[in-house]
């Protein structure tokens, strides 16, 4: 008898849990904070993942998406982490090199990283470097040989746009002249097309997907690729691995710009958000990227999804700051930008 009470309460505390869910997110409106500028990378899988998360989600709600541009996606990151109410109806995105660069200079930020509700990421990013034809530059050998520094762009330090760029630059000693303070790979590919820039490094997914035309008819050509193997459609650019000279040289570019890209896409709620909550998140978060029709709109649109889950995002987290002290002490020197 006493089982049989037990069992009746546990289920009626199940139920009741379930419809307070329901309860919790009908009617309401979820924020998503965008670390970056609209018709970025970040954004364009934000709004196309947004236009499907909300029937994965008991109540259906509303989703808005806002972009939250600066300071190279640190400005969004710490509005995420101590200004958005961790209520389950604030979350968002920003780069997830901010993770690396709280290893790297942990006096530097006045929040945790390690203290988010990862709920995953869409896309391991895989990065290249592209360059404008007007650079004169089409292939690696060039681009060692240049007389002049290339101008790339970058958003700032802790971000893959500027990091990758200090990690090919101090590996592998390529001109190069980082301009820095854009607010969004859109702003990013704007200013090369105007001759303001000679290229850029990010992510080649995005890249690929923003910069199709250019890409297509050549005014822009992927130069080189950071990251552990050669993508199926850049067998002809070498990578920054293969360059490196010493194994030394190597780790750095593993350490430093191959695994924080695994996470660069990375999707949080905030700290203190209750567990039932980020669970449900993490849960549509998980089912919006097997859903057919999203599906679907991302393969017209060119985007790729290879996601990892939030559990799988913090054992990546966990291993940034594992990293030896030697290996941080040789990315502080590079990625570091003292003021």
């Amino acid at each position: 008898m006493k089982m049989i009470l037990v069992c009746v309460l546990l289920l009626a505390a199940i139920t009741s849990q379930a419809l307070c869910a329901d309860d919790f997110y009908k009617g309401k409106t979820v924020r998503v904070i965008v670390g970056g500028t609209a018709g970025g990378g970040f954004d364009v899988y934000t709004r196309a993942m947004t236009r499907h998360m909300g029937k994965h989600i008991p109540g259906n709600p509303i989703f808005i998406v806002e972009n939250m541009t600066g300071a190279a996606t640190r400005i969004a990151a710490k509005y995420i982490h101590s200004a958005a109410k961790p209520d389950g109806l604030t979350f968002g995105i920003f780069n997830g090199y901010l993770i690396l660069s709280q290893v790297l200079d942990p006096k530097g930020f006045d929040f945790d990283t390690r203290q988010f509700q990862w709920l995953g990421v869409p896309i391991q990013d895989n990065v290249a470097c592209v360059l404008r034809k007007e650079t004169g530059i089409t292939n690696v050998e060039q681009w060692m040989a240049a007389k002049t520094p290339v101008k790339m762009g970058g958003l700032g330090p802790g971000n893959s746009t500027s990091d990758a760029v200090r990690i090919v630059k101090a590996t592998l000693n390529l001109p190069i002249q980082l301009v820095e303070g854009y607010k969004g790979t859109a702003d990013l590919r704007l200013a090369a097309d105007s001759g303001e820039l000679g290229g850029a490094c990010w992510a080649w997914e995005s890249i690929r997907a923003t910069w199709t035309k250019a890409l297509q008819s050549g005014e822009v050509n992927p130069i080189l690729q950071v990251t552990p193997k050669k993508q199926p459609d850049l067998q002809h650019v070498p990578l920054a691995l293969d360059l490196a000279k010493t194994e030394d040289l190597k780790q750095i570019i593993r350490a430093g710009g191959i695994a924080p890209s695994a996470v660069t896409r990375v999707y949080v709620t905030s700290p203190k958000t209750p567990k039932e909550r980020v669970d449900i998140l993490r849960k549509a978060f998980a089912n919006t990227l097997k859903d057919p029709e999203f599906l679907l709109e991302a393969k017209k649109g060119g985007l790729e999804v290879n996601p990892l889950d939030g559990d799988e995002v913090k054992k990546v987290v966990d291993s940034l700051f594992a990293l030896n002290p030697q290996t941080v002490a040789k990315l502080a020197s590079i990625l570091t930008v003292k003021q």
